[in-house]
Parts: structure tokens; sequence; C-alpha cells
């Protein structure tokens, strides 16, 4: 149907009558609440602390641009997933590979590859003939492995376990495969949180429907992270997680409920950041919204620490330390989040910079992170290494297609938007 002049204009009055109900923000709001974040507690546990002083900071970014990379290596990893397929024999099967991107390049690093398959079914009569470890390919520059969510433990959301089990198998895999290989002095880049936080959800929340906290995979998977986090908080080697759609809602969450402000605008941390770090905001930007002013500035936070209620209360601590079987070289409180926020006006875009406590707690450390990331985005919107890792992970719609077609003796559970639509978009 094409929406004819009558229904735009109907369209229009509508909108006309939800703008009209919204009153300008009050410019000084935003920065006011951001002085409740140098120590933010609700119920005796700290949501918020400022590592160091609260403040927000803005830089040129044509300067940035032209200052000196503080680091000569810039490692980044990322994985390509099908995106989980589900057959009428009530099989599920999602495949991801990981990549590593390199500046400078490295061919040695690009051309390596790890393949996970994750494949689920609710019944025993499934036969599904796991690898049991790595089968090499490629003169061994690639390899694969087959892996199995018990029957039985998935009776919801078995898309998404099947999907992060395959992607942080693959993920965590590879980082570890390759991680000695980077330069000593290089600076590492995780695509998204530094966590696989769904996953460790699912592995404390006490569900019957999902008891992923069962599954040996997904036990590997924590004990992965657990210790590619050493590894860098042993060698003082700076890892990062550049998120860049970040979902969380614990601040907002907090303020409304510890000061009643029901009246809040923002749902989301980042709308609130977004206003914080806006030009206009104080300190921030300068005076005015002068949208050709505003393009020369990259705005940013001091760190937090974000130690408890991720989650809000179904997990007490940020930290990945979640069971007791997990060995693991550092205090518990050396792997809970801590983070710093970046905003870009000139494409109005917030991210979220993560890292683990026991690497962000040294201040110099912190400062030259800081710098980095600023560069990065300065230089090419978002890291540089970071786009070829996704490039090279990438798993095209075509290439999705005919690994489907692999599974001869299976038919796709297909659903009638997948009639209506198809895949349309390149989206991994």
């Amino acid at each position: 149907m094409t929406l004819e002049p009558v229904h735009i204009k109907a369209i229009s009055s509508m909108v006309a009558r939800i703008d009209s109900l919204s009153d300008d923000d009050d410019p000084e709001k935003a920065p006011e609440l951001f002085e409740l974040l140098n120590e933010l507690e609700y119920e005796g546990k700290v949501v918020l602390k400022a590592l160091g002083k609260l403040f927000r900071a803005k830089v040129d970014i044509d300067r940035m641009s032209l200052a000196e990379d503080p680091f000569g290596n810039t490692y980044s990893c990322d994985s390509g997933s099908t995106n989980p397929i589900s057959f009428n024999s009530g099989l599920y099967v999602d495949l991801c590979h990981c990549s590593i991107g390199s500046t400078p390049t490295d061919l040695d690093l690009h051309s390596k590859w790890t393949m996970v398959m994750s494949a689920y079914s609710p019944g025993t009569g499934m036969v599904i003939d796991t690898t049991g470890g790595w089968e090499y390919f490629d003169e061994n520059e690639g390899r694969a492995s087959i892996v199995k969510i018990r029957p039985g433990l998935l009776k919801k959301r078995v898309d998404r376990m099947v999907h992060n089990i395959a992607l942080y198998m693959s993920e965590s895999e590879h980082i570890l495969w390759l991680m000695e290989k980077f330069d000593k002095d290089g600076f590492f880049i995780m695509d998204g949180p530094i966590y696989p936080k769904q996953l460790m959800y699912w592995m404390v929340v006490g569900s019957d429907d999902v008891q992923i906290r069962d599954d040996e995979n997904a036990k590997r998977i924590l004990q992965n992270y657990v210790d590619i986090m050493d590894h860098h908080i042993t060698n003082r080697r700076p890892l990062i997680g550049f998120v860049k759609n970040p979902e969380d809602m614990q601040v907002m969450i907090t303020l409304r409920k510890k000061y009643e402000m029901s009246d809040l605008p923002w749902l989301r941390d980042s709308q609130f950041f977004k206003n914080v770090l806006s030009p206009g905001a104080n300190e921030c930007g300068g005076k005015g919204n002068d949208e050709g002013k505003s393009s020369r500035w990259i705005t940013y936070t001091n760190w937090f620490l974000q130690p408890n209620q991720f989650y809000e209360n179904m997990m007490d601590s940020t930290s990945l330390v979640l069971d007791q079987d997990l060995k693991h070289e550092f205090p518990k409180e050396d792997y809970a989040i801590t983070f710093f926020m970046v905003f870009v006006p000139s494409i109005d875009v917030l991210f979220k910079i993560e890292s683990p406590f026991g690497i962000t707690k040294d201040e110099q450390m912190r400062d030259k992170i800081t710098r980095k990331v600023l560069h990065d985005i300065a230089v090419n919107g978002i890291p540089i290494t970071l786009s070829k890792a996704d490039s090279l992970a990438k798993i095209r719609i075509s290439e999705k297609k005919l690994i489907k077609g692999m599974f001869k003796g299976q038919k796709i559970d297909t659903i009638y938007n997948d009639v209506r639509w198809g895949e349309s978009i390149d989206d991994q």
C-alpha cells in the first residue's frame, strides 16, 4: 500500500500532538544529575562510582586525529554468524567464525580462522556427531569444531542460546589461540562488551526453561574469558570492549528508585549520557547548539566502576567470576566492569568503552586507553582495526544460503515472515 496525501496529513497531525506535549529539556537537568554519579548507591550497594575525578571533557577532532597513536599495534576480534537455523525435525544450529584484524596489517593473523557450529535438539534421538576437539584445515590456518548443548536443557530461548554458544565459543577460543602472537605493547579491542553478558545472566538465573548453567560448553566459555582477562591483567596489556549500541538502564532505574524521580525523561542510560555530553551542556560543548561548531568535537566522561547489580537484582556483581569452580588469578573485584562514555555530536552517536577493573585501576593506563580510543574515533569514526575484523568475519547472505543448502536431510522450519520478507539485508 502506498501512503496517500490524506494518510500523510493524518500522520502529521498525530506527530504534532505528541510533539506539543513534550516540553523542552532543561539544559541544566542532565549535568546536575551527572553529579550524582560520583558515587551512586542503592540499598547499600555501589551501583556506579567514578574512578578518580568526575568530569566531562571534549577534544578537537582534527587535532586528535593528527596526534600520535599511543600504541604502535592494534588488534581487534569479531565474529560472523549464519544466525540460528531451525529445522522441522526440531534441530537448531548456528555457525560462527571468528577472525582477528590488526593495524598495521598482519597477514599471518588475518589468515587464521576459528569456526564453531553449535547444535541443539530437545530429543535424544537426533544424532549430532560432535568433533570432540579441533579439526584443522587450510594447512592449519583454520580450525573447526561442532559442539552440542545437552538435550532437555532448553525449553525457551533456544535460538538465542544456540547463537550465544557458537558466538562466544568461537570468539574466546580464537583469542586464546592467537593472543600470544600480539605485540607486547599492542592494544586489543573486542567488538561489543568484554563479557558474554546474556550467557552470564542465564548462568545464574534459576530457570527451568533455560538451564544453560548446566551445559559444559557454557562453563568452558566463562573460563575462557577469565583466562583472557588474566592474561591481559598479568601482562598489563590494555583490553577494551567497544560497545556501539549500549542498552544499559541501570543508572536511570537507580535514580528513579532512590530519588523518586518519576519525571525522568530517559529510559536508557545512553539517552541520559547523550544529554550530558551534548554541545551546550555546560562546559562540554560551549554555548549554543551550532551544528558546525559541534562537528569539531568529541565529548567524553571520566571512567566509572560498575561493581554491582548487573541486570538489576538477578546478578549481584558485574564480575565475570560467577562460579566457584572457575579458576582465576586475581580477586573477584578485578573482573568487575569499568567504562567511560564517548559522544560524537557530528553523527549523534554514543559509544560505551569497557575494560576490567584489574586493568583500569591504574590511572595512567586509563588515560592511555582514553587517548587511544579518542584518537581512533577521530581518525575513522570507529577504530579502523575493528572495521577490518568485521570485514574479515562477515558471513554474507549468499554464503548463508549456501550453508543452509548443505543440510540435505533437513527441511528448514519456515514461517510466514520468511516467505514474505526473506533475507533482504546483510545483518552480520
